[in-house]
């Protein structure tokens, strides 16, 4: 069974039952106050209230003195007194509704001690009792804790009495003990804000009883003096930790205890070190979650139910005067069992920002396991402090780790808890906040100050009657936050409010409307902060606020800026390059690259998987922030890939790419000992040792080997000596400096890249003197006579010779024959002898190393005649050294041979080689394929006689030669082939060629199967298809591309074997490309031009060859990353293009522009001003026209001085232009962009002539001409019109008229031939004129008739 979590339903501690009525009356009380100031206010005052109320009583007594007195009245008289008591009713209604409409919230302040608990000294066993008064309105409430954690009166029955009678409070303890010494605090709260009051109490034990449990509590009660001992500091400590605790695993809702002995010496009686645990670097405080305990020699950190918050890497600390050490490990929570399969995991680290009186932003972390599908949102829960009722704040699940909790009632305490949703349901809910009180931080903090001074002068004054104040307009308004669900406003107060709280209404219209409309009509706001929610996605929106109090509700304030509605925190990119690395035999370390443009990261997930396992684990389930992680608890042995996923508050990323499969096993770690140790020669003042190498390298090589070596005196060992300081790489070393007959062990230790192993066990003991060892002495001169002597050195110098031996002949008798070795035909090795100057007695004598051989097991010596032979039995490395055969009764005939190392070697191997004679190969078997595709396989032996065979072995069948084998062997130089025309599928196999030669044999074998027989296949078609396909026109050089300096894409490719009647045809997208001009071939290079490249140039590009002989295609694909890849060459290359930076000024502003030799849109550009990137807007912008790259800076000003640089990405790299815009460059462009602002403005308002004025009218003699024009300018300009060059003013024959300042009419009502002309309208303002002229022809019907009949007349005769 999973434990409950009982942190999630659990009753917060610190408030009584007693204090709930209290939490009541305030909320009401609070409640009734905001009602009566949403009501209208009055005018009058409370001073001139009372004193109207008081005259107004005076005279209902005497009117109803007079009603008694005088029963008969007149008409008259008793309509004036029912006139006056109503007159009274209405002034005591007015009183009565002022008294009700009054604004009490001067009547309300914050909590202030009266009476402050006092610190108390007390001994062992004794009760203290705490007392603290406290004053406020509401009632404040008042909880007590201990060292910051509220103290639990059921959790301690008995121990703690607290109570609250008549304004004091008292919190009592009973039998104190060295527990109970710590720092309390009384904290009261109400609704105009909290505070609080400090007392000690320190437990002391009478002298003589002191115990180890007297400092128990470690640093977090200990006064700071007792970091001191009673002796003062030490001058040194030495701080161990044993049983220590390891990385530990746990799950959610589960206990856990880490601990670990601290050892500390020099011990000091009654000192105990400073014990503190931290989380991730952070100190751990002691709560209900976790408690730590000091026991004297034992550090415990104790989580009483596990959450995921408490994942991380634990670290004690012990202190001891200036003087710590400290040790860490890593504790692993991992997710409780869903209620409901396939449910996500529980959010963690649920955190309150942003507290006010009515509003509280609620953050989060999203859980690492999502159930197996996405998580789809959140959904935040409430709780009052105090009760057990859990209630949901948010109907519809919010995506963004972030969310704004409104409605709270002012003054109250709230826990909250947040639930993740799939599709497949709702998981468990995380671990509660921390409680949080809706209060106005502002006022909180303005109230504090006063609170501090106790001597308060209240003074008061009486005023005249003054109007309610109208609060003004809120200040400060900006959108704080805006996700796609919700948009959060904040503003400060209005400096112009009065003496009473103020309600506020926020408004809203979409952007480029000003509908204004009321989101809060039905529930004013109290706190300056709002969160809106069901607004449009996508849609912009300008927000405004309004002020309201009893005298009536203010002006809005400044509207926002547009906001559009939507998430502006992005969803982290995966991270990259994930790089796993050994670390122990159950753990891996993880690295990573941060993804790029990350904003707000919370940290990173890692999931582990088996390879082929399909199957991923978290491996941590709290976000770490580095980018390494150590994940524990792999298996050892198992192959392990790893991906990661970035995390903030918009959500998770996607996975990462798989890391490279990593086997879990130890890291490089130092050499195990070597092994037996031997003295190989002894001298009288030094050693030579030997050992063997360790068995374990560690997982690198070893580098060296230190040598020990000490005396051992009557059995007894001494201390360890260093032979050598500088390692030694050989298995050998030779000690000098050695005593002579002294005895010796020894150690060796290897060393790798790891460290230094531990040494060896210790050698036998070894004596220290000098070894017997025969010289030969060479150099001797033949036929002459010499004598020996032998004389011993150490470091003193020389000894004193021997006696004399000799004198001895250096020469060789006639006749005296070597000491021969042979290897027979069965690989017996023999030393062989000859002497021919033997006499009846004489015989052979052998020696090794000058001693007699007569009882050696390892030798046979047979002699016969004037010949002996001595056989060795089994050669080996013991029978090295020096052999002698002498002839005794001879005068002095002897011969020697010496077996050394080298010797011994060739002797074995020739030993080996007599025994099993074998064919010497020179070249083992292999596979080649030729051009045609054919497949040779051949081997090549050393020597071959006329008489040797092969047998050509396939699956251990013989194969002969015939259609599918070619088989050949050249005897001269030894090689063996065979040919196959194509392999099939039927020839995977094993192929062996066995070669005999007389008693010889030898053998190679080649194994083509599997993967390696496919590729053998597919080569040898490949190459049978480039024989046939290089029979005709085919391509030497397949299809590629680059990018020439003019930034165009040129296609290549070389072609060989090619005539006249060979075409060329070049496809894209399997559709022919006509190609202008026509291919020569005459450098064998065909090329395919494509200027300005860009996207729509994306596809798969073919060319192919053709001719009577055959075909040959090469295609080039340019999709997906082959594309981008050249686009970036592309991008590259147009950036390098670019020129530099030049300065321009335009009517509107200063432009920077570069060209390019031409522009696509995968060139990124990005502009910077003085290092920092440009937010574009209206006023400046970015652009591309054509060739030019271009940066706008409207209206520009001084701040836009400055260094600009311009950023082209290619996609890899960044290419910069950079030019200054300050000093006289920007003084002469804004000077340029003045002047061709005017200049603009002159043209833009210029007095014109827009339209309707023909060039020419041509109109019959007494119609009417009317024409209609129209002008523009600004002012409005002037019009007067022309006729022939000269003034022509309006008449009753010719109507000139300019109405609305942009219409003319032109009216001639009966036209004349003497109105022919050429007219002008000119028009004229300050910015200037413009003249539109029209030629006006006017004709009599008979005369064009005549004309028209005279033109043939004269036509003729020019003719004649």
């Amino acid at each position: 069974m999973v434990p409950i979590f009982s942190g999630r339903q659990v009753h917060v501690s610190g408030i009584t039952d007693t204090e709930e009525q209290r939490i009541k009356e305030a909320a009401a009380y609070i409640a009734q106050r905001n009602l009566l100031a949403s009501e209208e206010g009055v005018t009058a005052s409370k001073q001139s209230s009372v004193s109207k109320q008081s005259s107004v009583s005076k005279q209902s007594m005497s009117t109803l003195h007079q009603e008694e007195a005088f029963e008969k009245k007149s008409r008259k008289v008793a309509i004036r007194e029912k006139a006056d008591h109503l007159s009274l009713k209405k002034t005591l209604e007015e009183t009565e509704a002022f008294h009700k409409k009054l604004n009490e919230d001067n009547l309300l302040h914050a909590p202030e001690f009266v009476i402050k608990p006092r610190s108390h000294t007390v001994w062992e066993k004794e009760n203290v009792k705490l007392h603290c008064s406290v004053a406020g309105w509401p009632e404040p409430r008042l909880t007590w804790y201990k060292n910051q954690v509220p103290i639990n009166v059921q959790a301690h029955p008995g121990k703690y009495i607290i109570e609250s009678r008549y304004g004091m409070h008292t919190l009592e303890i009973n039998a104190c003990d060295f527990e109970d010494t710590a720092q309390y605090r009384a904290s009261a709260m109400n609704a105009k804000g909290e505070l609080s009051a400090y007392a000690s109490v320190v437990v002391k034990r009478y002298k003589g009883e002191l115990d180890d449990t007297r400092f128990h509590s470690g640093a977090s009660t200990l006064p700071p003096s007792f970091a001191v001992t009673p002796y003062g500091y030490a001058s040194r400590f030495e701080i161990h930790f044993d049983d220590k605790f390891e990385v530990s695993f746990g799950r959610e809702g589960e206990t856990m205890s880490l601990g670990c002995r601290v050892v500390i010496t020099p011990e000091i009686k009654h000192f105990q070190p400073e014990i503190q645990w931290y989380r991730n670097g952070v100190p751990v405080s002691p709560s209900k979650w976790v408690q730590t305990h000091w026991s004297g020699d034992r550090a415990t950190l104790t989580f009483s139910h596990l959450n995921k918050e408490d994942e991380g890497l634990y670290t004690v600390r012990a202190r001891m005067g200036e003087y710590y050490e400290q040790y860490s490990a890593y504790v692993f929570v991992r997710d409780a069992d869903a209620e409901i399969e396939g449910a996500p995991a529980s959010p963690l680290d649920v955190v309150c920002l942003d507290a006010n009186k009515d509003y509280i932003i609620i953050t989060w972390k999203q859980p690492a396991v999502d159930g197996g599908s996405p998580i789809l949102g959140y959904f935040i829960d409430k709780c009052e402090v105090g009760t057990d009722t859990w209630s949901q704040c948010n109907d519809i699940p919010v995506k963004f780790a972030r969310f704004p909790v409104t409605g709270l009632i002012e003054g109250r305490s709230y826990i909250f808890r947040v639930r993740a949703v799939n599709k497949v349901g709702i998981g468990l809910p995380s671990r509660v906040s921390e409680p949080v009180a809706a209060l106005d931080p502002a006022e909180k903090a303005r109230l504090k100050p006063a609170l501090s001074t106790l001597d308060w002068t209240i003074i008061v004054t009486e005023e005249e009657p003054t109007e309610g104040v109208v609060p003004g307009p809120p200040t400060d308004l900006s959108v704080i936050e805006a996700t796609q669900s919700y948009v959060v406003l904040s503003w400060k107060p209005p400096r112009q409010r009065g003496h009473e709280g103020i309600l506020y209404f926020v408004e809203k219209c979409e952007a480029g409307t000003e509908n204004w409309q009321r989101v809060n009509t039905e529930l004013p706001v109290k706190s300056p902060r709002f969160a809106l929610f069901d607004l449009a996605e996508g849609k912009s929106y300008r927000f405004r606020v309004r002020c309201s109090n009893s005298a009536g509700v203010g002006e809005p304030s400044e509207a926002t800026e547009v906001t559009v509605v939507g998430d502006k925190l992005d969803i982290p990119k995966p991270p990259s390059n994930i790089i796993p690395s050994r670390n122990t035999d159950t753990s891996v370390v993880v690295t990573w690259e941060e993804p790029k443009d990350a904003k707000e990261l919370v940290g990173y997930y890692i999931e582990s998987s088996i390879v082929g396992s399909g199957k991923w684990e978290p491996c941590n389930n709290n976000p770490v922030k580095a980018r390494g992680f150590t994940c524990h608890g792999l298996k050892t042995g198992q192959s392990y890939i790893f991906r990661v996923r970035a995390v903030n508050a918009a959500g998770l990323s996607e996975y990462s790419q798989n890391s490279e499969a990593i086997e879990v096993k130890a890291a490089i770690a130092p050499p195990s000992p070597p092994c037996d140790i031997t003295c190989l020669e002894s001298f009288r003042d030094s050693m030579v040792l030997g050992w063997k190498q360790p068995d374990k390298t560690g997982g690198a090589e070893i580098t060296g080997y230190y040598v020990n070596y000490r005396e051992v005196i009557d059995g007894v060992p001494g201390r360890w000596r260093e032979a050598n300081i500088k390692a030694i790489s050989d298995e050998a070393y030779k000690i000098s400096n050695l005593k002579e007959n002294m005895v010796y062990q020894f150690q060796v230790a290897a060393i790798n890249i790891a460290g230094l192993g531990a040494p060896s066990a210790v050698s036998p003991s070894f004596k220290c003197e000098e070894w017997t060892i025969a010289v030969p002495v060479q150099g001797l001169k033949e036929g002459e006579s010499y004598v020996f002597r032998v004389r011993a050195i150490n470091q003193a110098g020389v000894g004193k010779p021997s006696d004399l031996a000799g004198p001895v002949v250096a020469e060789t008798r006639p006749g005296t024959k070597e000491v021969v070795v042979s290897v027979d035909d069965n690989g017996i090795i023999s030393l062989n002898f000859e002497c021919d100057q033997m006499a009846p007695s004489s015989e052979f004598t052998w020696s090794k190393d000058y001693v007699p051989t007569e009882d050696s097991p390892r030798l046979e010596v047979e002699s016969k005649g004037n010949k002996t032979k001595m056989t060795f039995k089994d050669l080996g490395t013991e029978d090295l050294g020096i052999y002698s055969c002498d002839v005794t009764d001879t005068d002095g005939i002897a011969s020697s041979y010496l077996i050394d190392e080298e010797e011994l070697k060739r002797l074995l191997a020739l030993s080996q080689e007599h025994k099993f004679p074998t064919v010497p190969v020179k070249s083992e078997l292999a596979v080649e394929i030729l051009e045609k595709g054919q497949v040779r396989f051949w081997m090549q032996a050393e020597k071959l006689s006329a008489n040797a065979k092969v047998n050509y072995i396939f699956n251990e069948k013989e194969i002969f030669e015939g259609p599918k084998y070619k088989m050949h062997i050249d005897r001269n130089t030894g090689i063996i082939e065979m040919f196959m025309e194509k392999l099939q599928d039927e020839d995977e196999g094993t192929y062996t060629f066995q070669v005999q030669d007389g008693r010889a044999t030898g053998h190679s074998t080649l194994v083509l199967i599997g993967d390696v027989y496919k590729k053998l296949q597919k080569e040898a078609e490949f190459q049978r298809q480039e024989w046939i396909r290089k029979q005709g026109p085919h391509f030497a050089e397949y299809l590629s591309w680059e990018v020439t300096g003019e930034c165009n894409v040129l296609l290549k490719c070389k072609v060989a074997n090619i005539k006249k009647e060979t075409s060329i045809v070049w496809y894209k997208d399997d559709r022919e490309i006509s190609v202008d001009e026509k291919h020569d071939f005459k450098d064998g290079i065909c090329t395919l031009l494509i200027t300005e490249f860009s996207k729509k140039d994306a596809g798969i590009y073919e060319v192919v060859l053709k001719d009577d002989r055959g075909k040959d295609k090469s295609r080039l694909k340019l999709v997906d990353e082959a594309f981008k890849e050249l686009m970036t060459e592309v991008c590259k290359t147009i950036a390098l293009s670019a020129t530099d930076l030049k300065i321009q000024s335009t009517a509107e502003g200063i432009r920077l522009y570069s060209f390019v030799t031409y522009y696509v849109d995968d060139l990124k550009v990005n502009w910077s001003h003085n290092g920092t990137a440009i937010k574009y807007s209206d006023r400046v912008k970015s652009g591309v026209t054509g060739e030019q790259i271009w940066l706008q800076i409207n209206e520009p000003t001084p701040n836009d001085k400055g260094k600009y640089v311009m950023e082209l990405f290619d996609g890899k790299t960044g290419h910069q232009k950079m030019v200054d815009l300050s000093g006289q460059a920007y003084d002469e462009a804004f000077a340029e962009f003045q002047r061709l602002k005017q200049a603009a403005i002159a043209e833009k308002n210029r007095a014109r002539v827009v339209g309707g004025l023909p060039d020419v009218v041509t109109i019959q003699e007494g119609k009417a001409l009317n024409l209609t024009c129209i002008v523009w300018g600004d002012p409005t300009p002037e019009v007067s019109w022309l006729k022939n060059e000269k003034l022509l003013a309006s008449d009753e024959h010719c109507n000139l008229k300019f109405e609305a300042g942009k219409t003319a009419y032109f009216t001639i009502s009966g036209v004349r031939t003497s109105d022919s002309g050429r007219y002008g309208l000119v028009v004229k303002n300050k910015y200037g004129s413009e003249i539109s002229d029209f030629t006006v022809s006017v004709f009599i019907p008979e005369e064009e008739a005549r004309s028209v009949a005279e033109e043939p007349q004269k036509g003729n005769k020019k003719a004649k």
